[in-house]
């Protein structure tokens, strides 16, 4: 299996990011919001902003993304990061967290942060694991999603 690392640039792209993302929201918790609104537009309420999507590609196709979001301060939030169900396991999230780092500090970012839930366990081992920190909710922007309640920061 070909892996690919690049920045989401179709409408390919924007649609797989949609689909990777609502199939984990909603497998356990419901569409947000400020979901419809981030994974509907995503060049306007990412791109736009100064941000990157970064998508991995399997043979081809579109099998994982994630998201760096600018906030104030040269401090991006990490979000909306997606693995195939099918490919889960198998080592291509660690590399996506890994490849979106490196894209972080090519933007110049001084931290990131992200939320996630206690739901998705493997999900808050991973950021553990590539060197995220646990943290008080209040160090972090206001967080728009009722579903997170693990907060964490990485310092670049």
């Amino acid at each position: 299996m070909k892996i690919e690392f690049r920045e989401m640039t179709t409408v390919d792209d924007a649609t797989a990011f949609r689909m990777l993302n609502e199939e984990w929201i909603t497998k356990t918790f419901s569409l947000e919001a400020k979901d419809v609104e981030i994974l509907g537009n995503p060049q306007q309420t990412i791109i736009d902003k100064g941000g990157r999507i970064l998508m991995v590609s399997a043979n081809g196709e579109a099998v994982g993304c994630v998201a760096l979001i600018p906030m104030e301060g040269g401090v991006y939030e990490l979000s909306k990061m997606a693995v195939s169900p099918q490919l889960r396991g198998m080592g291509i999230g660690r590399k996506l967290i890994e490849y979106a780092i490196t894209q972080a500090r090519e933007l110049g970012a001084k931290s990131l942060f992200l939320g996630s839930s206690s739901k998705l366990p493997n999900a808050v081992h991973l950021y553990e694991a590539v060197g995220f920190q646990h943290v008080p909710p209040e160090r972090l922007p206001p967080n728009p999603y009722v579903r997170a309640n693990v907060f964490m920061e990485m310092a670049l």
